[in-house]
């Protein structure tokens, strides 16, 4: 797209948008300032380099486009090629199965920072902050339930991968000079009724308690919760009251992903009630489908009103934005950039509404004001603010961008068998 037209755009927007007392030069600055975590498994459909098998666990990756990832080089090399076509200064989000463990099989209670120096390194030379999860799914001792399974060899096996997920985050958090984000997520369940549930949600409580009880400065844990999992339909150890209940009492971040909820709720309306209670949120931006299917993200009501309500309650400071969404039906590399951009389009839609106005009719009990204000907002000219984002981070404007995947994709992924 020719950078004048985007510059007429834009400076037609920037007049529209003064006359509600909205600077769209602030705006676009504050989302230059959001990073957004990309999360690796995209690139090869959660398998990891650990024992190289399909996912499982209660989750699954459906579709199976060429091109998936087979190594942490080819990952890597994703990963450049995605931040290429990207504005803004984003980060990694690891999973424990993605490591460099070489010739030697490592399992996951004997995992320690070496097998990540590599991802550190790499990291720093692409400007990239790393964030950590612990992985307690698809692995001989996953069964349905890990850190709330009353078998204390299987307990404790999954105690002690955590912990040395978080010295490694811990690790990756100091070497960066950043607090690296580490997330906790078990799929722990029952397919079918279940009558202990009080007694999974003791231990689970138990394993958590010994797991966060050492201090570490340079890391941050979030928990996160979850509806169901596939095989585990009836009953999750781990659900939303539960650790809404948990982090609240422990001052622990709470984990709030958009596909983990009941298809009718909207988890924007979570947000004001838990940063009442908890210090941070964490959020993993998906789409479900139906269950929690992990499409790739799109500006939809849901994701609008999630980052609308952030910006409203004035906690952006207050999250940290991730995806979490693994779709191996269309060109991976394609799935990064929508759902990245789409991302960055609801956040940039919530910085530019009429807050103070709104609020000043709110206020005043001038209800029809408030919502004519609100409707008229919706039909602003956004897109030519998000074009002018993106040129002036030099990056391809509008659906420029597919002719560089479709390049990438005959030249590199067309390769790999």
């Amino acid at each position: 797209m020719e950078e004048n037209k985007i510059l007429k755009a834009y400076e037609a927007a920037r007049e529209r948008y003064a006359e509600l007392g909205i600077d769209t030069d602030k705006a676009v600055a504050q989302l230059e300032q959001v990073p957004i975590s990309l999360h690796c498994w995209q690139t090869d459909d959660v398998v990891g380099f650990e024992r190289n098998v399909a996912l499982s666990g209660g989750i699954q990756t459906t579709g199976n486009y060429p091109g998936r990832a087979r190594n942490v080089e080819e990952v890597r090399q994703d990963i450049i090629e995605v931040k290429s076509l990207l504005a803004g200064n984003h980060r990694l989000n690891l999973h424990e199965t993605y490591g460099e463990f070489g010739d030697t099989f490592v399992d996951r209670d004997q995992v320690e920072t070496r097998h990540f120096q590599g991802w550190i390194d790499w990291a720093k030379a692409q400007n990239l902050k790393l964030d950590f999860n612990s992985t307690s799914f698809s692995h001989p001792k996953s069964g349905n339930l890990t850190l709330s399974n009353p078998d204390d060899e299987i307990r404790n096996f999954w105690i002690e991968h955590t912990k040395r997920c978080r010295r490694i985050a811990n690790d990756m958090g100091k070497a960066q000079g950043d607090p690296c984000i580490m997330n906790i997520w078990v799929h722990d369940g029952s397919k079918d009724l279940t009558v202990n549930r009080l007694r999974y949600r003791e231990i689970l409580k138990d394993s958590l308690d010994d797991i966060l009880s050492e201090e570490l400065p340079n890391m941050k844990s979030c928990l996160e919760a979850k509806l169901f999992g596939i095989g585990l339909e009836s009953y999750t150890v781990g659900s939303h009251d539960f650790f809404a209940g948990y982090c609240s009492k422990n001052n622990v971040i709470y984990t709030l992903d958009t596909g983990h909820y009941e298809q009718t709720e909207n988890v924007s309306d979570m947000v004001a009630s838990l940063l009442l209670f908890v210090p941070e949120l964490m959020l993993h931006v998906s789409r479900p489908v139906r269950w929690d299917s992990d499409h790739v993200t799109i500006m939809n009501d849901q994701t609008l009103d999630l980052f609308k309500e952030l910006v409203r309650a004035d906690a952006l400071h207050r999250a940290h934005v991730g995806l979490d969404y693994f779709d191996a039906s269309i060109n991976r590399i394609g799935a990064y950039i929508i759902g990245v951009r789409a991302t960055q389009r609801c956040l940039l839609s919530a910085l530019l509404e009429p807050i103070k106005q709104l609020r000043q009719y709110e206020a005043a009990d001038q209800g029809f004001q408030r919502l004519a204000l609100l409707e008229e907002a919706k039909s602003m000219p956004m897109g030519a603010v998000f074009d002018y984002f993106c040129m002036k981070n030099n990056v391809p404007v509008g659906t420029d961008y597919m002719a560089e995947v479709e390049r990438y994709e005959r030249e590199e992924l067309s390769k790999r068998n």
